[in-house]
Protein backbone atom coordinates (compact mmCIF):
# COMPACT_ATOMS: atom_id res chain seq x y z
CA UNK A 1 0.00 0.00 0.00
CA UNK A 2 1.51 3.55 -0.61
CA UNK A 3 1.73 5.78 2.04
CA UNK A 4 0.11 9.29 2.16
CA UNK A 5 3.72 10.83 2.00
CA UNK A 6 4.74 9.32 -1.08
CA UNK A 7 1.53 10.74 -2.93
CA UNK A 8 2.16 14.14 -1.47
CA UNK A 9 6.08 13.64 -3.44
CA UNK A 10 4.45 12.60 -6.34
CA UNK A 11 1.81 15.13 -6.57
CA UNK A 12 4.26 18.05 -6.49
CA UNK A 13 6.35 16.63 -8.91
CA UNK A 14 3.54 16.02 -11.24
CA UNK A 15 1.99 19.51 -10.76
CA UNK A 16 5.53 21.17 -11.23
CA UNK A 17 7.01 18.86 -13.82
CA UNK A 18 10.64 19.67 -12.38
CA UNK A 19 12.51 17.74 -9.55
CA UNK A 20 13.97 20.39 -8.52
CA UNK A 21 10.76 23.33 -7.70
CA UNK A 22 8.49 19.78 -6.12
CA UNK A 23 11.77 19.18 -4.33
CA UNK A 24 12.27 22.95 -3.03
CA UNK A 25 8.22 22.66 -2.70
CA UNK A 26 8.35 19.58 -0.57
CA UNK A 27 10.93 21.29 1.73
CA UNK A 28 13.69 18.69 0.56
CA UNK A 29 16.77 17.97 -1.13
CA UNK A 30 16.10 16.41 -5.22
CA UNK A 31 18.08 12.93 -5.03
CA UNK A 32 15.86 11.19 -2.41
CA UNK A 33 12.87 12.77 -3.91
CA UNK A 34 13.92 11.57 -7.14
CA UNK A 35 14.76 8.25 -5.24
CA UNK A 36 11.49 7.73 -4.18
CA UNK A 37 9.61 8.42 -7.36
CA UNK A 38 11.63 5.40 -8.79
CA UNK A 39 10.60 3.47 -5.38
CA UNK A 40 6.57 4.85 -6.57
CA UNK A 41 7.07 3.35 -9.82
CA UNK A 42 8.27 -0.09 -8.96
CA UNK A 43 5.50 -0.22 -6.54
CA UNK A 44 3.23 0.52 -9.04
CA UNK A 45 4.73 -1.59 -11.88
CA UNK A 46 5.04 0.73 -14.07
CA UNK A 47 6.28 4.50 -15.36
CA UNK A 48 4.59 6.96 -13.94
CA UNK A 49 6.93 10.25 -15.23
CA UNK A 50 8.40 10.57 -18.85
CA UNK A 51 12.12 11.97 -17.89
CA UNK A 52 14.02 14.03 -20.11
CA UNK A 53 16.72 16.65 -20.48
CA UNK A 54 14.45 19.59 -19.26
CA UNK A 55 10.82 18.61 -19.32
CA UNK A 56 9.00 16.13 -17.15
CA UNK A 57 5.84 14.82 -18.40
CA UNK A 58 3.37 11.92 -17.25
CA UNK A 59 2.46 8.57 -19.13
CA UNK A 60 -1.00 8.03 -18.98
CA UNK A 61 -0.64 5.76 -15.80
CA UNK A 62 0.77 9.02 -13.96
CA UNK A 63 -1.80 11.01 -14.85
CA UNK A 64 -4.36 8.74 -13.60
CA UNK A 65 -2.68 8.53 -10.37
CA UNK A 66 -2.35 12.54 -10.62
CA UNK A 67 -6.31 12.34 -10.35
CA UNK A 68 -6.62 9.57 -7.74
CA UNK A 69 -3.85 11.02 -5.64
CA UNK A 70 -5.09 14.29 -5.31
CA UNK A 71 -9.16 12.76 -3.97
CA UNK A 72 -6.78 10.47 -2.02
CA UNK A 73 -5.42 13.12 -0.27
CA UNK A 74 -8.32 15.37 0.00
CA UNK A 75 -10.20 12.28 1.67
CA UNK A 76 -7.45 11.95 3.66
CA UNK A 77 -7.24 15.89 4.90
CA UNK A 78 -11.15 15.80 5.34
CA UNK A 79 -10.87 12.26 7.73
CA UNK A 80 -8.67 14.26 9.88
CA UNK A 81 -10.05 17.17 10.04
CA UNK A 82 -13.39 15.17 10.67
CA UNK A 83 -11.91 13.60 13.72
CA UNK A 84 -10.08 16.48 14.90
CA UNK A 85 -13.77 17.98 15.22
CA UNK A 86 -15.33 14.49 17.03
CA UNK A 87 -12.76 14.88 19.26
CA UNK A 88 -13.10 18.47 19.95
CA UNK A 89 -17.14 17.77 20.38
CA UNK A 90 -17.35 20.00 17.36
CA UNK A 91 -19.42 17.43 15.34
CA UNK A 92 -21.42 14.28 16.67
CA UNK A 93 -25.07 13.84 17.75
CA UNK A 94 -26.71 14.43 20.68
CA UNK A 95 -29.58 12.59 21.94
CA UNK A 96 -32.06 13.95 24.89
CA UNK A 97 -35.31 12.72 26.69
CA UNK A 98 -37.20 15.39 28.41
CA UNK A 99 -39.99 15.19 30.23
CA UNK A 100 -43.23 17.26 28.75
CA UNK A 101 -42.61 20.14 31.77
CA UNK A 102 -38.71 20.91 30.89
CA UNK A 103 -40.39 23.01 27.30
CA UNK A 104 -41.37 25.66 29.29
CA UNK A 105 -38.41 26.75 31.62
CA UNK A 106 -34.83 26.54 30.72
CA UNK A 107 -34.23 23.37 27.97
CA UNK A 108 -35.51 26.08 25.17
CA UNK A 109 -32.99 28.37 25.77
CA UNK A 110 -30.20 26.21 26.11
CA UNK A 111 -31.15 24.23 22.73
CA UNK A 112 -31.14 27.54 20.97
CA UNK A 113 -28.08 28.05 22.47
CA UNK A 114 -26.53 25.13 21.72
CA UNK A 115 -27.44 24.88 17.99
CA UNK A 116 -25.73 27.67 17.78
CA UNK A 117 -22.56 26.96 18.92
CA UNK A 118 -22.23 23.92 17.55
CA UNK A 119 -24.13 24.14 14.35
CA UNK A 120 -22.62 21.19 13.17
CA UNK A 121 -23.85 18.45 15.76
CA UNK A 122 -27.04 16.89 15.29
CA UNK A 123 -29.69 17.37 18.38
CA UNK A 124 -31.94 14.43 18.60
CA UNK A 125 -35.09 15.55 21.47
CA UNK A 126 -37.72 12.75 22.32
CA UNK A 127 -40.39 13.86 25.31
CA UNK A 128 -40.39 10.99 27.68
CA UNK A 129 -41.59 10.39 31.44
CA UNK A 130 -38.81 10.18 33.71
CA UNK A 131 -39.02 6.11 33.91
CA UNK A 132 -38.76 5.69 30.02
CA UNK A 133 -35.56 8.04 29.97
CA UNK A 134 -34.00 5.87 32.42
CA UNK A 135 -34.85 2.64 30.70
CA UNK A 136 -33.43 4.18 27.75
CA UNK A 137 -29.92 5.31 29.70
CA UNK A 138 -29.34 1.90 30.45
CA UNK A 139 -30.04 1.05 26.71
CA UNK A 140 -28.17 3.66 25.55
CA UNK A 141 -30.56 5.00 23.32
CA UNK A 142 -30.51 8.51 24.68
CA UNK A 143 -26.97 10.19 25.99
CA UNK A 144 -28.69 12.72 28.31
CA UNK A 145 -32.40 13.04 30.13
CA UNK A 146 -34.02 15.86 31.68
CA UNK A 147 -36.24 13.95 34.06
CA UNK A 148 -38.16 14.67 38.31
CA UNK A 149 -36.38 12.29 40.66
CA UNK A 150 -35.80 10.51 42.62
CA UNK A 151 -34.36 7.82 40.49
CA UNK A 152 -34.34 4.27 41.81
CA UNK A 153 -31.19 3.44 40.10
CA UNK A 154 -28.05 3.97 41.25
CA UNK A 155 -26.48 3.12 37.92
CA UNK A 156 -27.05 6.19 36.66
CA UNK A 157 -26.02 10.01 38.13
CA UNK A 158 -28.38 13.16 38.67
CA UNK A 159 -27.55 16.75 38.17
CA UNK A 160 -29.30 20.22 39.03
CA UNK A 161 -30.66 21.74 35.86
CA UNK A 162 -33.67 23.29 36.81
CA UNK A 163 -36.45 24.84 39.19
CA UNK A 164 -40.50 24.30 38.87
CA UNK A 165 -43.41 24.12 41.51
CA UNK A 166 -46.86 22.85 41.40
CA UNK A 167 -49.96 24.57 40.43
CA UNK A 168 -53.47 23.46 40.43
CA UNK A 169 -55.12 23.09 36.96
CA UNK A 170 -58.74 23.08 36.64
CA UNK A 171 -61.52 23.52 33.80
CA UNK A 172 -62.24 26.69 32.86
CA UNK A 173 -66.10 26.21 33.45
CA UNK A 174 -65.58 25.04 36.79
CA UNK A 175 -67.08 25.97 39.83
CA UNK A 176 -63.73 26.81 41.85
CA UNK A 177 -61.99 28.20 38.97
CA UNK A 178 -62.91 32.11 40.31
CA UNK A 179 -61.48 31.24 43.83
CA UNK A 180 -58.48 33.32 44.87
CA UNK A 181 -56.75 31.71 46.94
CA UNK A 182 -57.55 28.06 46.17
CA UNK A 183 -56.17 25.46 48.33
CA UNK A 184 -55.49 21.81 47.47
CA UNK A 185 -57.65 21.13 50.83
CA UNK A 186 -60.34 22.51 48.01
CA UNK A 187 -60.28 19.82 45.72
CA UNK A 188 -61.36 17.11 48.26
CA UNK A 189 -64.08 16.08 46.12
CA UNK A 190 -63.02 16.51 42.82
CA UNK A 191 -62.08 14.11 40.51
CA UNK A 192 -58.60 13.68 39.70
CA UNK A 193 -56.48 13.24 36.04
CA UNK A 194 -52.93 12.48 36.64
CA UNK A 195 -50.75 9.83 35.19
CA UNK A 196 -49.29 6.13 36.63
CA UNK A 197 -47.17 6.47 39.64
CA UNK A 198 -44.87 4.36 37.44
CA UNK A 199 -43.84 6.61 35.34
CA UNK A 200 -42.68 9.29 37.26
CA UNK A 201 -42.19 8.10 41.13
CA UNK A 202 -40.98 11.68 42.50
CA UNK A 203 -43.62 13.95 40.93
CA UNK A 204 -46.88 11.28 41.89
CA UNK A 205 -45.55 11.02 45.45
CA UNK A 206 -45.14 14.84 45.54
CA UNK A 207 -48.40 15.36 44.32
CA UNK A 208 -49.89 12.55 46.88
CA UNK A 209 -48.00 13.95 49.63
CA UNK A 210 -49.78 17.35 48.90
CA UNK A 211 -53.14 15.88 49.38
CA UNK A 212 -52.43 13.77 52.08
CA UNK A 213 -51.33 16.75 53.98
CA UNK A 214 -54.61 18.76 52.88
CA UNK A 215 -56.28 15.56 54.49
CA UNK A 216 -57.56 13.52 51.90
CA UNK A 217 -56.32 11.27 48.97
CA UNK A 218 -56.85 11.99 45.61
CA UNK A 219 -59.84 10.27 43.66
CA UNK A 220 -58.10 9.39 40.42
CA UNK A 221 -60.48 9.06 37.63
CA UNK A 222 -58.32 8.95 34.82
CA UNK A 223 -54.73 8.07 33.65
CA UNK A 224 -52.70 9.59 30.85
CA UNK A 225 -49.36 9.39 29.56
CA UNK A 226 -47.45 12.75 29.75
CA UNK A 227 -48.67 16.41 31.20
CA UNK A 228 -49.73 17.87 27.69
CA UNK A 229 -52.34 14.58 27.88
CA UNK A 230 -53.21 15.42 31.64
CA UNK A 231 -53.50 18.86 30.72
CA UNK A 232 -55.86 17.88 27.80
CA UNK A 233 -58.26 15.83 29.79
CA UNK A 234 -58.77 18.64 32.14
CA UNK A 235 -59.52 20.70 29.30
CA UNK A 236 -62.51 18.56 28.38
CA UNK A 237 -63.68 18.52 32.29
CA UNK A 238 -62.54 14.75 33.05
CA UNK A 239 -61.19 15.98 36.34
CA UNK A 240 -58.77 18.40 38.26
CA UNK A 241 -55.12 17.85 38.43
CA UNK A 242 -52.14 18.80 39.71
CA UNK A 243 -49.33 20.07 37.47
CA UNK A 244 -46.10 21.79 36.64
CA UNK A 245 -46.65 25.64 37.23
CA UNK A 246 -44.18 26.16 33.97
CA UNK A 247 -46.99 24.70 32.24
CA UNK A 248 -49.36 27.48 32.63
CA UNK A 249 -49.59 28.63 29.32
CA UNK A 250 -50.72 25.77 27.53
CA UNK A 251 -54.13 26.25 26.56
CA UNK A 252 -54.87 28.62 29.09
CA UNK A 253 -58.51 29.36 27.25
CA UNK A 254 -59.52 26.24 28.38
CA UNK A 255 -57.50 25.28 31.99
CA UNK A 256 -57.36 27.79 34.42
CA UNK A 257 -53.66 26.98 36.68
CA UNK A 258 -53.19 28.14 40.15
CA UNK A 259 -49.81 28.47 41.61
CA UNK A 260 -49.76 26.35 44.93
CA UNK A 261 -47.67 28.38 48.13
CA UNK A 262 -45.15 26.78 50.05
CA UNK A 263 -41.65 25.15 49.64
CA UNK A 264 -43.43 21.33 49.60
CA UNK A 265 -44.79 22.66 46.32
CA UNK A 266 -41.00 23.06 44.83
CA UNK A 267 -39.83 20.73 42.92
CA UNK A 268 -36.31 20.45 40.27
CA UNK A 269 -35.69 19.08 37.51
CA UNK A 270 -32.37 17.36 36.96
CA UNK A 271 -30.06 16.13 34.13
CA UNK A 272 -29.59 12.16 34.10
CA UNK A 273 -26.72 10.70 32.84
CA UNK A 274 -24.38 6.92 32.55
CA UNK A 275 -22.16 6.93 34.76
CA UNK A 276 -18.36 7.29 33.35
CA UNK A 277 -16.32 9.97 31.17
CA UNK A 278 -19.18 11.79 28.81
CA UNK A 279 -18.05 12.29 25.56
CA UNK A 280 -17.46 15.98 24.23
CA UNK A 281 -20.53 16.65 22.91
CA UNK A 282 -22.29 16.08 26.10
CA UNK A 283 -19.63 17.69 27.89
CA UNK A 284 -20.70 20.53 26.01
CA UNK A 285 -23.75 20.88 25.84
CA UNK A 286 -23.62 20.28 30.48
CA UNK A 287 -21.06 23.23 30.24
CA UNK A 288 -23.32 25.58 28.49
CA UNK A 289 -26.09 24.67 30.91
CA UNK A 290 -23.53 25.52 33.67
CA UNK A 291 -22.59 28.44 32.62
CA UNK A 292 -25.38 31.59 32.64
CA UNK A 293 -29.04 31.72 31.76
CA UNK A 294 -29.03 34.50 28.28
CA UNK A 295 -32.60 34.02 28.06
Amino acid sequence: MIDLRLLRQFVAVAEELHFHRAAARLHMSQPPLTAAMRRLEDEVGTRLIVRGNRTLGLTAAGQTLLVEARATLQQAGQALQRTREAAAGQIGSLRVGYVGSALYGRLPDLIRRFRQAFPQVQLHLQEATSRQQQQWLREERIDLGVLIPPIPSTELALQSFDHDRLAIALPRSHALAACEPLSVAMLVDEPFVSWPAGEGIGFHAQVLGLCTSAGFTPRVVQEAQGMHAVLSLVAVDAGVAIVPASMASFRPQEVVYRVIDGAEAGFELQFCTRPGAAGPVLQHFLAMAAGPDLS
